[in-house]
């Protein structure tokens, strides 16, 4: 019997700080602390659902950085299937959260971690957390220091070796190189 599949799409949320800090939430429900994710609403692409499920939930808007992931898992009779970016957190102000939500955490990634509460989540996170963190640490590092414009670099001058009669070397390459400048042919046994 085929599984029916629910679509959805989320966040993996970085907060820019000394040290980086990402989004877990609060459902309100059971109390679970999860990654801010939810369903498509009919029409919607998953990036579109993502950037909606991540204000929603988090309270904050965000800018998307990169496509991390897909996770799939078992939802009952059901297989949930969650698209997830990288996103960064504007420095704007937040906004209410949805009632679905009982609160927000921005944690280091080591703590995010250990307060995920749903163990395929804890999975995800812990494989593309460093390279959302790392990517983060990127953009800041370059939009902090400009890059300095340098005069190009001189190419080295080439120099090739002269062969006399004498010393012609053997072997393919050599051959190659001396067909290729005009002399013996390729296939020539020497």
């Amino acid at each position: 019997m085929a599984r029916d599949i629910v679509m959805a799409a989320g966040g993996i949320v970085v907060r820019r700080e000394a040290t980086p800090l990402i989004a877990v939430v609060c459902m309100r429900k059971r109390g679970d602390w999860v990654l801010p994710k939810g369903k498509l609403d009919d029409g919607e692409s998953p990036l579109d659902a993502a950037q909606r499920e991540v204000l929603e939930e988090t309270g904050q808007s965000a800018s998307v950085q990169q496509y991390l992931g897909t996770l799939a898992y078992p939802l009952g009779e059901r297989t949930k299937v969650v698209h997830f970016w990288h996103m960064e957190a504007d420095d704007g102000p937040s906004r209410r959260l949805m009632k679905d939500i009982a609160e927000v955490a921005w944690l280091p990634l080591d703590q995010a971690l250990k307060k995920l509460t749903r163990h395929h989540e804890y999975a995800f996170l812990a494989q593309v957390g460093p390279m959302a963190l790392a990517a983060t640490r990127e953009v800041a590092a370059f939009t902090a220091t400009p890059p300095q414009l340098a005069e190009p670099a001189k190419a080295p001058a080439i120099t090739t070796p002269v062969i006399t009669t004498r010393e012609v070397p053997k072997g393919w390459f050599a051959r190659l190189r001396r067909w290729l400048d005009g002399g013996a042919a390729i296939n020539s046994r020497e």
